[in-house]
């Protein structure tokens, strides 16, 4: 089965200024997703969907093909992630290559692994349309609280006696990368399947990068798990 990787990676991003090129513990972010990517063995293909000039030439550097640029249908703000990975989809087909399972792998996400990534590829198997890495909510959300008209409510008064052991655990999407097939994407036109596994991974592996706090809370992290 002919595999492809997809890192999204546009210009524009608003929160933290040229983010998918920032540097991190001395090098571009991008650089991370793109070496475990080429690593990890994988894929037939490795390659950035870029806007940005800056950033091709980067991601060709640490080793990423970019052989064609985003579009600007792809490259606003409301573009999502599954119309670019079909958009580069339907480019590769054109230049007549196509590949059964594609993996898109988010350009700032320093703790993906060469091992996270042959895991996640391993459960890929018969039954199952896409596989991506989660991680459990560090409070139950059972005990979350909403506020109405300046008043603390529970949103779950139906578990306030309920012991916090007792609960349900809840995940969330870790942001990294997602295994799917092509079939699935094109079908669903959304990067999970109708039958998606999990990879769950510890808090100490996912942190967002939203703001400047975020990032050094993600280099102290990054830095504990790498000894460094």
């Amino acid at each position: 089965m002919k595999k492809i990787a997809i890192i999204p990676a546009r210009g524009g991003s608003k929160r933290i200024p040229r983010k998918n090129v920032k540097d991190f513990l001395g090098k571009p972010i991008i650089a991370y997703s793109i070496e475990a990517a080429l690593q990890s063995g994988l894929f037939d293909e490795v390659m950035v969907s870029t806007d940005d000039e800056e950033i091709a030439a980067i991601s060709k550097r640490y080793g990423a093909k970019v052989p064609f640029m985003r579009s600007e249908k792809t490259a606003n703000d409301y573009a999502v992630t599954a119309d670019v990975l079909l958009e580069v989809l339907d480019c590769y087909q054109e230049m007549g290559e196509t590949f059964d399972i594609v993996c898109c792998i988010y350009a700032t996400a320093p703790f993906i692994t060469i091992d996270r990534l042959r895991e996640a590829d391993s459960k890929m198997v018969e039954g199952i349309d896409s596989i991506f890495p989660m991680v459990p909510f560090s409070y139950p959300i059972q005990r979350s609280v909403r506020v109405i008209d300046g008043y603390a409510r529970l949103a779950y008064p139906e578990y306030q006696d309920a012991r916090s052991q007792d609960l349900e655990t809840y995940y969330h999407d870790a942001g990294q990368f997602y295994f799917m097939t092509v079939e699935s994407l094109r079908k669903n036109k959304f990067i999970w399947g109708e039958n998606s596994a999990p990879l769950v991974l510890s808090e100490l592996e996912v942190q967002d990068l939203d703001n400047q706090t975020d990032w050094e809370l993600a280099e102290i992290k990054y830095k504990l798990i790498h000894n460094i």
